[in-house]
């Protein structure tokens, strides 16, 4: 049962010393023996052990002392002391410490047969968390690597690219220009339609330009108003409006800690596409709220009366490039939501988005105070 659990056990009376270490190897448990505090220490600092079993009452240092300069040792070590003078303090100065228990001297077998089999498999539960621990930063720091790889490689990708599609671009616009009165309709149809088509694919490729830096810039956090940060990105967003009926509603927005450039990012691209999907109607209405968020921070929503979409879609929404209009419906590349996305989660937060068809859509962004 005990998998030859190694304890190190530590006591000034070597008579009461043997008789453990008989006792406890005869359970089933590998068992080193020390007289002295610093001949335990310096075993410790050699090899590891599950528990440490030790007097409290020590001439050379007591037990908690001991434990204490175990645990900087060995964090994982389950301290475990022994006493025949128990008291409620001696117990608390002892947890404090970072030991499990205490049992009181003499003791039977039985009473610290459960103590032991308690400190062996919180051992093995601290070793496991550290083992986890370690394992998921390792993880986090090579995925954050493939990460800056994978936006260094988009960014080459769409910095090179870009070249041959400007230059598709201009020259077609040059053939188109100088060409008007010599080519028939559909001839200039088709110069038109690559045109369109080099168009789009340039804005595109500005996008993945942009949204592969995203992962580049280092966050400048500060406090930041976010109801004039939402009132700004407003005024920016209006001029697509023009003409239309649109009944802005911002409500009271707190203060929180971010990046002021790249939040105003979020906000102008979440603005545009309410009005961008509420053009269909004969009056818009674009409302930004905040609530407290469950788990502490701020949940910012943003809510507006447009064609909406089917919410069983909604996680592909922050994909790039993935669209849940057609382009002659709504014009867009697909990428805003995800750059969203993408900045939302550098300050630690979240983004969701909820409709149905025809009824709207409601954005909400969690942020950390």
């Amino acid at each position: 049962m005990n998998e030859m659990a190694r304890l190190l056990v530590v006591d000034d009376e070597a008579p009461q010393l043997q008789a453990l270490d008989t006792v406890l190897r005869a359970e089933g448990y590998d068992v080193v023996a020390c007289t002295a505090p610093a001949e335990a220490l310096a075993q410790l600092r050699q090899q590891q052990f599950d528990v440490l079993l030790s007097d409290l009452n020590m001439p050379q240092m007591d037990g908690i002392t001991l434990a204490r300069q175990a645990l900087e040792i060995d964090p994982d070590i389950v301290p475990v002391l022994m006493t025949g003078q128990g008291t409620i303090s001696t117990a608390v100065e002892a947890m404090k410490v970072g030991a499990l228990d205490y049992v009181l001297k003499p003791f039977k077998l039985a009473a610290i047969r459960p103590v032991l089999h308690r400190a062996i498999e919180m051992r093995r539960l601290r070793v496991s968390n550290r083992q986890l621990e370690h394992d998921v930063a390792l993880r986090s720091r090579q995925l954050e690597e493939a990460n800056r790889e994978l936006d260094a490689f988009a960014a080459r990708i769409a910095h090179d690219l870009r070249n041959p599609v400007v230059g598709i671009l201009g020259m077609t616009r040059i053939v188109k220009r100088k060409n008007t009165d010599r080519l028939d309709e559909q001839s200039l149809g088709h110069l038109q339609t690559i045109i369109t088509a080099a168009e789009r694919a340039d804005r595109m490729i500005l996008d993945l330009l942009a949204f592969a830096r995203l992962g580049e810039t280092p966050l400048q956090r500060s406090p930041v108003d976010l109801g004039a940060l939402v009132r700004a990105a407003r005024d920016m967003v209006e001029r697509e409006a023009e003409g239309r009926q649109v009944d802005w509603h911002i409500g009271p927005l707190p203060t929180v800690l971010a990046d002021a450039s790249l939040l105003e990012h979020v906000f102008v691209n979440l603005l545009s596409n309410a009005l961008k999907y509420t053009r269909p109607r004969e009056r818009a209405l674009v409302e930004v709220e905040s609530a407290p968020a469950g788990s502490g921070g701020h949940v910012i929503r943003v809510r507006d009366n447009g064609v909406g979409f089917d919410s069983s879609s909604a996680s592909q929404l922050f994909s790039p490039f993935h669209r849940l209009h057609r382009q002659d419906e709504f014009e867009g590349t697909g990428i805003g939501l995800a750059n969203v996305k993408r900045i939302v989660e550098r300050h630690g937060g979240s983004v969701t988005a909820e409709s149905k068809p025809g009824a709207g859509a409601v954005f909400s962004v969690t942020l950390p105070d």
